[in-house]
């Protein structure tokens, strides 16, 4: 499989400095690279290209067979293959995210951060094993130089439908919350605002076995995660027709509300459809449009089926 390896993205002042999708291969054996994004670090991308994951090897290989997200705060812990070229580039702390139709992978993404005391912002894997009366706590986060939040979020717990991580738990849709720090429903306001965190995008991560995980990224102005967030809903088709997606919710940093916008779109229709349409996540530069520098386009399964598309905009 050829990659699509954009090496001229400028993303220095995003939090999320480089971002990786990988796939199965043909046989269904290795993970090997389709996308990436990365930034001023096209050499750590040059040197990932020879490169190719089986079960268990590197980040990739071990979410697969973990069957879980991953969050490595030191990527030079002796697990992450790529240490010496990541260290080079400056790369500190890396998460992976697999991508499940029920047992089936489809893919894994990957996001590395650079320095920890650049920048305020949060990747959060939030985990709970569903037994009676269980909540969500966090299994691992990257936070920059977010300290003090950093400390209040490990001794936070989630009770389904509480805050951002126990609201996705409950409903198993994508949540997006604005205004972090004034309240509103999220549970950490105070520090949150103390920190410069201004928004939250809340991700269920389907996965084999009978935990639930949910992704958080959070994300502050001067270090965004993304400038623009858009949660798509697949609503089935009927009468032979195909499914569609339905745009549910977003936000942009320049535009506002997206209302305004194309709110209907067609499987392989641009990035989202075609994660709508094949399951598999996307990293590319948006065509059409200089505002952004690259986008991932990441489908969320239920029952083996896409049920929603979540895009981030940098």
């Amino acid at each position: 499989m050829q990659a699509r390896i954009l090496d001229t993205v400028e993303t220095a002042q995003s939090f999320i400095q480089a971002t990786e999708i990988w796939v199965p291969d043909a046989a269904g054996t290795r993970l090997v690279r389709s996308d990436g994004l990365y930034g001023l670090h096209g050499a750590f991308g040059s040197d990932s290209s020879g490169h190719s994951f089986a079960m268990g090897q590197g980040l990739p290989g071990r979410v697969w067979a973990e069957g879980r997200p991953i969050i490595l705060n030191d990527v030079q812990d002796g697990t992450f293959v790529r240490a010496d070229s990541a260290e080079r580039a400056g790369l500190t702390a890396a998460a992976a995210v697999p991508v499940y139709a029920g047992n089936l992978i489809k893919g894994v993404l990957v996001m590395l951060c650079g320095d920890p005391d650049f920048g305020v912002g949060a990747i959060e894997v939030w985990h709970s094993n569903n037994a009676p009366g269980s909540v969500m706590e966090l299994d691992g986060g990257f936070y920059g130089s977010a300290k003090q939040f950093c400390e209040v979020s490990e001794r936070t717990a989630f009770k389904r439908g509480q805050g951002l991580p126990g609201g996705v738990w409950a409903s198993k849709t994508p949540m997006l919350m604005r205004d972090l720090g004034r309240g509103y429903g999220f549970v950490r306001a105070e520090s949150a605002g103390a920190a410069g965190l201004t928004t939250g995008l809340g991700i269920p991560v389907p996965a084999p076995g009978g935990s639930s995980y949910v992704l958080t990224l959070l994300s502050a102005c001067a270090t965004p995660i993304a400038r623009r967030y858009e949660l798509w809903d697949v609503v089935p088709g009927r009468g032979g027709q195909k499914a569609i997606g339905a745009l549910v919710d977003g936000l942009c940093d320049i535009d506002g509300p997206l209302w305004g916008t194309e709110r209907r779109i067609q499987p392989w229709q641009g990035p989202v459809g075609r994660a709508m349409a094949t399951g598999v996540p996307v990293a590319e530069v948006p065509s059409g449009t200089h505002r952004y520098e690259g986008m991932v386009a990441l489908p969320v399964h239920a029952h083996g089926e896409v049920t929603h598309v979540v895009a981030w905009f940098f």
